[in-house]
């Protein structure tokens, strides 16, 4: 069974894909193989440098992560032209890990914007997992230090929470305890395996 989960950023889609790796589900994270794919040396890094420019680099000729950002959230043009570089390379990764899985391993891609890059289509369940707005900016003050502003902005830069939830085939509410989370991620484990 091949599962998209994502979710608004602030929502605790990440701790969700960690209780489903710990219940044996093959996770496949797309923020860590979007690193992967632009680690110095690498052609995706040589094509982010050639989009972007030489200044994006770390003096250690590693991709600036904050320099990238500040440049592709302020402008979707921008962010495009990036996502144009990584995406294709991201997926070309993700299914070369999708293919080394069994035929009865419940298969999680842990996709931040799967419903803006349109891949809901290609998976046999989507989960979402949703908090409101408010939540998730709450907590990308509270535990991450953003300012209110720049959790807004990057906020408003990925799907809204209705069209992702439009994409859902199930959905998590995060707004309770991690207690309760972890119940909800088990009862899904075992739809999903149904």
């Amino acid at each position: 069974m091949r599962v998209g989960l994502t979710g608004g950023i602030g929502s605790g889609k990440s701790t969700v894909s960690g209780m489903l790796r710990e219940l044996g589900a093959i996770v496949i994270d797309s923020d860590l193989l979007a690193r992967e794919v632009v680690a110095p040396g690498t052609p995706g890094l040589a094509r982010v440098v050639e989009a972007f420019g030489p200044e994006v680099l770390t003096p250690e000729g590693a991709m600036d992560r904050a320099k990238v950002g500040a440049i592709v959230f302020a402008d979707p043009a921008q962010r495009q032209r990036l996502e144009s570089i990584v995406w294709p390379l991201v997926r070309e990764a993700s299914q070369a890990l999708a293919a080394t899985a069994g035929p009865d391993d419940l298969v999680v891609h842990d996709i931040p914007l799967l419903v803006e890059t349109d891949q809901q289509s290609s998976f046999d369940a989507v989960v979402v997992v949703d908090v409101p707005l408010e939540t998730q900016v709450a907590r990308l003050v509270g535990d991450r230090g953003w300012a209110e502003a720049d959790a807004r902005a990057r906020i408003a830069a990925q799907a809204t929470r209705e069209e992702r939830l439009a994409a859902a085939t199930h959905v998590i509410d995060n707004t309770g305890s991690i207690d309760d989370l972890r119940r909800r991620v088990e009862e899904l484990v075992v739809e999903l395996r149904a």
